[in-house]
């Protein structure tokens, strides 16, 4: 990638940047970096929040450390809490949708599983990135021999694997078997009844949700919560599921460590998360700052 002139970007008022592989580290660090370019947007009159797939206690350390003042959205909008976390709003998923849904992962031998509200449900103490994630999101799951009785008010359901392929296949035969009831990742659109949104937020992660949990349905409930503009909204991300918020704001930003088709589908690609790449962001494609430009490596998609 080569450096390029800075970009002329609409009027920002809003950015909203996913977490993991985005605002942290592959540590998940907050750098100082991180943390500075934030305060830059404060200082120029430009907000922040953060979306991700992990639950709302998994934001708490990135809230803190930030001091953020607006609402945040955890399961890729599934709930959408203040800062102190008390609830907002949230968007759950019908108990037969549930039913349907675990079957299905469980057909194609993932591991399940299941959040409601603040908690997490999952069949093996120590199964495939269990630890990790309770390392990540800083709270322990609740094993569960079964699920029955735990399908009402499920906000998110995981299908988890190191089989990538596994995830991959399973992700494509959730979107089909719900056919007109599935928002799939590359949509930000969503009905109502016995829809759900299902997308990888990572290669071993398959997340299931409510329709109106996806990230470019963040974008548009956010900017009638803070009344600002779709256009004025900045989004950055390096997921599939990331895509739907590229779509529905105003500027668009792909991590470098995205995949290409991600990559593609944003209007710029900054640098990895572990070169910096959301601080050069924010410096370079939201503030149009000129300095350091020659050391640094962005280029623009070509598919906006």
């Amino acid at each position: 990638m080569n450096a390029i002139s800075s970009p002329k970007s609409p009027k920002i008022s809003l950015l909203l940047a996913d977490v993991d592989g985005t605002l942290v580290t592959k540590e998940k660090i907050l750098t100082d970096r991180a943390r500075a370019a934030v305060h830059k947007l404060w200082d120029a009159g430009i907000r922040f929040t953060i979306t991700s797939g992990r639950p709302p206690l998994g934001m708490k350390m990135i809230v803190d450390a930030l001091k953020l003042t607006e609402p945040i959205a955890p399961f890729n909008g599934g709930l959408f809490v203040y800062p102190d976390f008390s609830t907002l709003e949230e968007n759950v998923l019908p108990a037969t949708t549930v039913q349907e849904v675990i079957k299905m992962i469980t057909a194609h031998h993932l591991d399940v599983w299941i959040y409601r509200g603040k908690d997490w449900f999952v069949h093996e103490r120590h199964g495939p990135h269990v630890d990790r994630e309770e390392w990540t999101v800083k709270f322990p799951p609740t094993v569960v021999s079964s699920f029955d009785g735990l399908l009402d008010n499920v906000v998110k359901i995981v299908g988890v694997s190191d089989d990538l392929d596994a995830v991959a296949k399973c992700e494509t035969d959730v979107q089909q078997a719900f056919s007109q009831k599935v928002c799939c990742q590359s949509r930000a659109s969503s009905g109502g009844g016995e829809q759900v949104s299902a997308a990888r937020s990572q290669p071993y992660y398959l997340d299931v949700t409510h329709p109106h949990a996806n990230k470019g349905a963040v974008v548009d409930r956010l900017s009638q919560l803070l009344e600002i503009p779709r256009q004025e909204i900045a989004t950055i991300g390096d997921m599939p599921n990331d895509v739907p918020m590229f779509e529905r704001s105003g500027l668009s930003i792909a991590m470098g460590n995205a995949n290409a088709d991600v990559q593609q589908q944003a209007q710029y690609v900054t640098t990895s998360y572990e070169e910096e790449g959301f601080a050069n962001a924010v410096e370079w494609f939201i503030l149009g700052e000129q300095h350091g430009a020659s050391n640094a490596k962005f280029q623009s998609s070509s598919a906006r």
